[in-house]
């Protein structure tokens, strides 16, 4: 069993940034590709930043340039820099772990992010 726990979200004026942490925990025998995902009220969840085990990065569209996925393995921690916020950043963000044998997906509980003046 995994646990993901997300912190940092927050509200902020367009333009400003905020720092998400994801902390995982459990058990956890090797380095696995992570992830940020949001969901907006109404919307589908859509994948926002992903980062394999060797530090390979990508990001959606929408947030290039703006967003920085980054990790401390040594402290099974994933972290998204978001700067340059947009209203149309406003979501519930959620951290992802993705075990490949067997295949499954963890999600952290998911932290608000509200981008308004």
């Amino acid at each position: 069993q995994v646990q993901l726990v997300e912190s940092g979200g927050g509200l902020v004026q367009p333009g400003g940034s905020l720092r998400l942490s994801c902390i995982a925990s459990g058990s956890i025998f090797g380095i696995y590709p992570m992830g940020w995902y949001r969901q907006a009220p109404g919307k589908e969840r859509e994948l926002v930043a992903t980062i394999t085990s060797g530090g390979i990065t990508n990001y959606a569209d929408s947030v290039k340039g703006r967003f920085t996925i980054s990790r401390d393995n040594a402290m099974n921690t994933v972290y998204l820099q978001m700067n340059i916020l947009k209203p149309e950043d406003t979501a519930v963000y959620f951290c992802n772990l993705r075990i490949l044998m067997p295949f499954k997906n963890y999600w952290g509980q998911g932290t608000q992010v509200t981008v308004s003046s």
